[in-house]
């Protein structure tokens, strides 16, 4: 029977009634007031007044000009692995014609949305990587236009790195603004500087989620994300420095960031949680990080392998990362059903995720991860089908769809699959 070391509660997960509130009354002020109600937030809530919210080249060449070589060539590589891994992605998604019965061919077709917003989140940190997650992948689905949104920095504008990732990861447009009349400029649009949008991705606070969820029917949205989750599961075998450092490195994102530690082994459990109170003596990030973890981080020893497997899979983490023995890896890796995105092996951390490997970083948390996987190519594309029949296929079809509809007393229905029957035996009389 599973052991807990250390317990916490599970970070809200629904807006609170203040935050949802809120966000109702600046989308009904906003939707009414359009541009003068997003420019009175923007002045009352970040400081930021501009001429004009929407970013000019010369702020884009001027922002470049204070990124340093060594650190562009860091972003270049980092977008170049997103491009390749989505581009690997779409490779997969093939568009379908079948023909399913004679003079019956169905398909569909993958189809790119038409415009995307992109929230590119800097209120706490410049995030240089939600670029490359939120505006690479849409170019590469074929979506036409991608407007990127990004919070002003500090009450300067974007922050200089942050808008030459926009820049660079291929957005066509880019506009400073910040959280809920950011997303509400993007669906609404913003009386001739932005044109509405047609689905928002990117992750935010508790506001921008709420926001999100309440635009959902205006626009489409990639997921629901509340606050990061990180669960490691190790045996015997693990380096409890390198688990400690894990578990505070995802903990940094906010003080409501959940950390979860599953062992099979007391002895390894019992040196992670010392060793995470000694990094915390130097921690950079300790004020948060420390906060996340004494709030919300979770320490457990379950019995055996197959219970750790059930804990880890009940859990449906964000990220997820498993560090046993090589020679069993291939094994958990079979019998994991339910994460955000696994990292397996020692070798792989979530960092490498959240910034430059390749694979997405806005994934599902609050345990969604057990009926959907992350912002991915495919999230771009509408899968759309298509029908198209002969005379012989009509005459296959329409009995049954006549039928059905009859006894489902739709007569309008069952009408229109008769009265081709109908033009068919007229045409062959």
């Amino acid at each position: 029977m599973a052991r807990c070391l250390k317990d916490a509660p599970s970070p809200r997960t629904s807006a609170s009634e203040e935050v949802e509130r809120t966000v109702s009354e600046m989308l009904k002020r906003i939707g009414s007031g359009g541009a003068r109600a997003i420019r009175d937030y923007s002045r009352m809530l970040d400081g930021w007044d501009p001429p004009s919210f929407r970013v000019g080249a010369r702020e884009i060449a001027d922002a470049e000009s204070r990124v340093s070589d060594e650190l562009k060539q860091h972003i270049t590589f980092a977008q170049e692995q997103v491009r390749g891994f989505a581009r690997a992605q779409r490779d997969t998604l093939c568009d379908l014609e079948v023909e399913t019965l004679p003079g019956v061919v169905l398909g569909h077709r993958h189809i790119p949305v038409d415009a995307v917003g992109s929230y590119v989140p800097g209120g706490r940190y410049p995030m240089l990587a939600s670029s490359f997650m939120t505006v690479v992948v849409p170019k590469v689905a074929g979506v036409g236009r991608v407007v990127a949104c990004a919070p002003p920095f500090r009450g300067e504008g974007i922050h200089p790195a942050m808008l030459y990732a926009m820049s660079t990861s291929g957005a066509d447009e880019i506009v400073c603004l910040g959280g809920v009349q950011g997303l509400a400029a993007l669906a609404f649009g913003l009386d001739g500087e932005i044109e509405p949008v047609d689905m928002i991705v990117g992750a935010g606070n508790a506001y921008v989620a709420e926001a999100k969820r309440q635009l959902f029917g205006e626009v489409g949205i990639d997921l629901l994300a509340g606050p990061t989750e990180i669960l490691v599961v190790a045996d015997d075998g693990a380096d409890p420095d390198i688990v400690a450092a894990d578990l505070l490195g995802q903990a940094e994102h906010g003080p409501t960031s959940q950390a979860v530690f599953i062992s099979t082994s007391r002895r390894l459990a019992e040196a992670v949680l010392q060793r995470l109170d000694a990094l915390l003596e130097t921690w950079p990030t300790a004020e948060t990080a420390g906060k996340a973890w004494a709030d919300y981080g979770i320490a457990v020893v379950a019995e055996g392998d197959e219970e750790a497997i059930e804990l880890v899979n009940a859990y449906a983490s964000e990220h997820l990362e498993v560090h046993v023995r090589p020679d069993r890896l291939d094994d958990w890796f079979a019998q994991l059903r339910n994460y955000g995105s696994l990292f397996l092996g020692d070798q792989a951390t979530v960092v490498y995720g959240d910034k430059a490997i390749g694979t997405n970083h806005v994934l599902p948390t609050s345990r969604a991860a057990r009926y959907t996987g992350g912002l991915w190519v495919g999230k771009f594309l509408k899968t759309c089908t298509y029908q198209r029949l002969t005379e012989e296929g009509t005459r296959l079809v329409a009995p049954a769809a006549a039928a059905i509809s009859d006894a489902e007393m739709m007569a309008g229905h069952a009408i229109t699959a008769r009265m081709r029957l109908d033009r068919l035996v007229r045409g062959a009389e």
